[in-house]
């Protein structure tokens, strides 16, 4: 292994040693606390340590990076307490999680540091959203993302270094090629010679460096940070490398060559950077022999200190608390001097995301053809001309990575709006939506301050592609928060409280509706509380239960049938549901109808319905009774798409309940 010092003075030379060094001793105390069963699993980086030292250092301490499990010396050249990592990794109250996450899948605004989820891949796209936030405060700073040589097969890796290619941000994308994904070779996941190939095809820059040479790590990383800085455009760092462990210690290494070992062991950059170090005079032996026993100490004080730190005591209050970022907004109500303006509720959305975007100036637009074309329901017409480009962003067909930029705008301090074209399409972006935005306050008190806007629902004949509703998919998940108007007057109020909300909200808006109903909407700001239902018509036989577009078929029967006395109550949001208005409407009437769009079986009615039972039982008269569209996807022909709605069963469910 070949040194190039460049004009590093000795001092730097010492310090970069200090930290590669550290992340090693810790990882050789994990091992014995591991055999002596101590701690329960461990992810080894032991053999890699030189790349995410050296990357680290070559940025500045408020540059965000995204690790991966085998990035240990991220966190400890960061500084972060070893004595808080270790509470962090045995679960105690004192840890980065409050003992939710295990070891590195918690991050620390402090130490800027984002905390990583399982699924690798997605934490690309967080990087390509901490970029875009620096591009647009014209800050020169970077972001940096690992991931490993398997991770490159999943599609979050091309969408995200598509998204900074297209958008020119100042990412450094690092992969560490230690030739496996588990037990799984790179031959088995990639059939270019190198993984920096892979960067050719989005036009983005790309090299391959000696990931166990720190000098090399720490000068091309730099370079790179010079690079995207100067440029403005993301490139890909290769590093070759090799873990002298198993994916975790319980998987071992039996399906690794035993010469691979002996290659990759005479090349260990801890061993090799020492010896170059003695060898150029910068260290003596005692020196080096002094560094460890310090270090030694410091590790062997800060186990103690964290397996001696209070366990976590459960509290439900709190668990339940933490799952939401507080509100910092107060509610503004519709101001009765401005006056009110009939519109149709497409336009009620428009003029609230625009009263949004002149309320809050760190609020950031994104989606297909969302610009110049006003998305494909024309509600954001007109805003690039009044907002710009850089506010009003097209994005490349990729859901997944624009909702992890979402994420990473939000970490640096901006809100964000993403519309998925249809609904339909926020499958591409699920993992997203649901393992990282919705988990990630609950985890690490990171808070994600994203509006997803998603056209939904049937009867334009448009198939089974375009016309399902989803909505009961993301009140299954906690951390959401899941809006979904019938009026024009609640869609602006309700919109603008989701941007004022710092919480990820899912926001559901019927397509049918968009042009068929009109209605006064207040002029101004104002914003109406999401969680609270709204009594749309008050009876005494029957409580329909409903939201969106079931709304107006409700409110159309009991017009039709005015010999029934029909109380209806609008959720308006399903996800945190108002329980005392459902327990309200029925005690009114002691039998109840719930009434959506969705398909029976996992539908929402079903929740509510036990709910119900099991909290107003005494106030029934009659089993609940659920309205819904049939167990199929939507189909395409009109007649029989009609025939699939609920709509085409409320009467004979009202008679059934009324009859009981």
């Amino acid at each position: 292994m070949i040194f190039d010092r460049k004009n590093y003075s000795n001092e730097l030379l010492i310090s970069i040693y200090k930290e590669l060094l550290l992340p090693r001793m810790i990882e050789e105390k994990m091992l014995i606390l591991l055999r002596q069963g101590r701690i329960s699993k461990w992810f080894s980086g032991i053999g890699q340590e030189a790349v995410a030292v050296g990357s680290t250092l070559a940025l500045d301490a408020d540059e965000y990076i995204m690790p991966m499990h085998r990035n240990l010396g991220v966190f400890t050249t960061r500084k972060m307490p070893l004595d808080k990592l270790f509470m962090q990794w045995q679960g105690k109250k004192d840890g980065y999680s409050k003992g939710r996450e295990r070891s590195f899948h918690f991050g620390s605004n402090e130490h800027h540091i984002c905390g990583m989820i399982s699924h690798l891949g997605p934490q690309l796209a967080i990087a390509d959203g901490i970029a875009l936030a620096h591009k647009l405060k014209r800050e020169e700073k970077i972001s940096l993302a690992f991931s490993g040589d398997g991770a490159t097969s999943e599609g979050d890796f091309h969408e995200a270094l598509n998204v900074a290619a297209v958008w020119n941000l100042p990412v450094i994308f690092v992969v560490e090629n230690n030739g496996y994904g588990l037990s799984t070779p790179s031959s088995e996941q990639f059939i270019c010679k190198q993984i920096a190939d892979k960067g050719i095809g989005y036009g983005i820059k790309a090299i391959t460096i000696d990931g166990n040479n720190i000098l090399e790590v720490y000068s091309e990383i730099a370079q790179a940070r010079a690079y995207c800085i100067a440029e403005q455009k993301p490139i890909l760092v290769e590093c070759m490398t090799f873990r002298m462990r198993g994916h975790e210690e319980a998987s071992g290494v039996k399906y690794v060559p035993k010469e691979l070992f002996e290659i990759w062991g005479a090349k260990d950059p801890l061993l090799n950077y020492e010896n170059y170090l003695t060898e150029i005079n910068v260290l003596t032996d005692s020196e080096i022999e002094q560094i460890r026993k310090e270090q030694k100490e410091y590790i062997e004080h800060s186990v103690e200190t964290g397996f001696n730190a209070p366990n976590v005591v459960p509290d439900t209050a709190l668990e339940l608390a933490d799952i939401y970022a507080p509100l910092t907004e107060s509610h503004v109500t519709a101001s009765a001097d401005k006056g009110a303006t009939e519109m149709k509720f497409i336009n009620a959305i428009s003029e609230g995301m625009e009263e949004a975007m002149n309320h809050f100036p760190n609020l950031v637009l994104m989606g297909q053809d969302i610009a110049e074309y006003g998305g494909a329901f024309k509600v954001t017409e007109g805003f690039v001309g009044k907002f710009g480009k850089e506010r009003v962003r097209n994005t490349p067909l990729c859901e997944s990575a624009i909702v992890g930029a979402a994420l990473g705008l939000s970490i640096k301090g901006f809100k964000t709006m993403m519309e998925m074209q249809f609904a339909d399409f926020a499958t591409v972006g699920f993992n997203q939506i649901i393992n990282n935005l919705a988990k990630i306050h609950y985890r690490w008190g990171q808070n994600a301050d994203v509006v997803l806007r998603m056209p939904t629902g049937g009867g334009v004949g448009a198939g089974p592609f375009h016309s399902q509703s989803n909505e009961a998919w993301f009140t299954h998940t906690p951390g959401l928060k899941v809006v979904y108007p019938s009026t024009p007057e609640d869609a602006k109020g309700l919109l603008i409280a989701s941007f004022a909300d710092p919480n990820p909200v899912l926001f559901f808006e019927h397509k049918v509706l968009y042009r068929s109903i009109s209605g006064m909407v207040p002029t101004g700001y104002y914003s109406i509380e999401i969680g609270k239902a709204k009594k749309v018509l008050h009876g005494t036989d029957i409580s329909i239960i409903t939201y969106g577009i079931g709304v107006h078929w409700a409110i159309e029967y009991a017009n039709a049938h005015p010999e029934i006395s029909i109380d209806i109550l609008d959720l308006r949001t399903l996800l945190p549901l108002d329980y005392e208005a459902i327990a309200d409407s029925v005690k009114q009437t002691g039998k109840v109808l719930l009434l959506h769009e969705d398909v029976l079986i996992g539908g929402l009615g079903g929740e509510i319905a036990a709910w119900i039972g099991e909290h107003c039982f005494s106030n029934l008269d009659a089993p609940v009774m659920r309205c819904a569209s049939l167990d199929t996807p939507v189909p395409f022909y009109m007649e029989l798409e009609r025939n699939f709605m609920a709509k085409s069963r409320l009467h004979s469910v009202v008679q059934k309940l009324l009859q009981y």
